[in-house]
Parts: structure tokens; C-alpha cells; sequence
């Protein structure tokens, strides 16, 4: 089947890693913790999933209706899903972790919410999972490497599907690196705080 074609269960295998780490990182996490930000414009654990599912279903919008014309004229699949020269470069770029020199701030399309709770912005993470899950598997067959859409996000650039999807996956791998040292920062700030409130505590008591 064309969905156990090597390079197809490859971006399969991220999305799901990718959705099993997200798992793990809301796992035993209070709500008060996943919305706790170091600064008043960095961003909580729910703001970096609300900001994945967000730039998922735009990266989707901007893939779906190229597929569909791709379909209509026959193109079916060449060659692998992989990315060309200039599209490699860019997925790898994506990558945590991220580096001064490559940090970007988000369009505001796909800016997160101001203060989305933890469970819906998971919910709203795994939904985009299954939409892209479902875009894999239903456009397999065609020729993603060859197929070009507009990037929904950077005027007059334009990526193939295959270019478009691996994007995706390394988009999600940079904001879950990211969210789970938020994670491990409100934790310490929350140990921190107990810390100080026992030492306030034994100190009255002693007075």
C-alpha cells in the first residue's frame, strides 16, 4: 500500500512522536503550571501547542486545494515525499534546537492565544494530528515532491507539498523543545515558591 512506502511512514512515525511527546509533556501537569510563563511575552506549555495546532490547519489550508487540482490532472506519484535543496534547508532550520541566530517571531496568524487553557489547546493539537494524519494517508498517491503550494506564511515562496509536510513535522519538534523547557521553568519556579513560603512559614513560627 502506498502508505508503507518508506518515505510516507517516515512523516507518519513524526506526527506520531510528535503527538506521544505532547502526551507526555501534559501528563501530571497542572492547569496553573501549563499556563505559567517566565515573561509577560514568552509563552506558557498551552501556548505553544495552541501555536502548533494554529500553524497546522494554515499549512493545511494553503496544501489542500493544490492536491485536489493535482488529482484532477492525473499527477500521481514520481519519486519519494522528500524535500528539494532550498526546502531541505528550510525544514532543517526548524529544528531545535533553535538557535539566536534563527529565531523568528510568529506571523500573527498563527500567534497563539492569549491565555487558551491547557486542555484545550491540547485537544486543539491532537485534532490537527488526525487532519494531517488524514492528508498524508488520503494524498499519498500523488506526486507531493512535484506539486507546489504558496506558502501561507512567507509572500511570494513557493514549497512543494512534500517540502510543506516535513516543515510541519520540524515546526512541531521546535515547539515541543521549547515547551518542555517552559515546563521544566515553571516546575523550578514552583519549587522555588514552596521553598520560600516553608521558610516564611518556620520563621513565624519560631517568632
Amino acid at each position: 500500500m502506498t502508505e508503507l512506502l518508506p518515505d510516507i511512514g517516515n512523516l507518519r512515525d513524526q506526527l506520531d512522536a510528535a503527538e506521544r511527546d505532547a502526551r507526555l509533556l501534559v501528563e501530571n501537569l497542572a492547569e496553573e503550571r501549563g499556563c505559567w510563563r517566565a515573561e509577560v511575552n514568552s509563552w506558557s506549555v498551552a501556548q505553544c501547542l495552541d501555536h502548533l495546532a494554529t500553524t497546522n490547519q494554515v499549512y493545511l489550508r494553503a496544501m489542500k486545494e493544490p492536491a485536489i487540482r493535482a488529482r484532477a490532472a492525473g499527477r500521481l506519484r514520481r519519486r519519494p515525499a522528500l524535500p528539494g535543496f532550498v526546502g531541505r534547508w528550510f525544514a532543517t532550520k526548524m529544528e531545535p534546537p533553535v538557535k539566536a541566530s534563527f529565531k523568528m517571531k510568529a506571523p500573527r496568524n498563527i500567534k497563539p492565544g492569549t491565555s487558551p487553557s491547557l486542555a484545550d489547546a491540547f485537544a486543539r493539537f491532537a485534532t490537527s494530528q488526525d487532519e494531517i494524519r488524514d492528508y498524508l494517508r488520503t494524498n499519498a498517491d500523488l506526486d507531493l515532491a512535484g506539486i507546489r503550494f504558496p506558502n501561507p506564511l512567507v509572500p511570494g515562496i513557493r514549497f512543494s507539498l512534500a517540502t510543506g509536510l516535513h516543515v510541519i513535522t520540524a515546526h512541531e519538534r521546535r515547539h515541543m523543545w521549547q515547551a518542555w523547557r517552559v515546563r521544566r521553568a515553571a516546575e523550578g519556579a514552583a519549587g522555588e515558591r514552596s521553598r520560600v513560603e516553608n521558610t516564611l512559614d518556620s520563621s513565624s513560627h519560631r517568632n
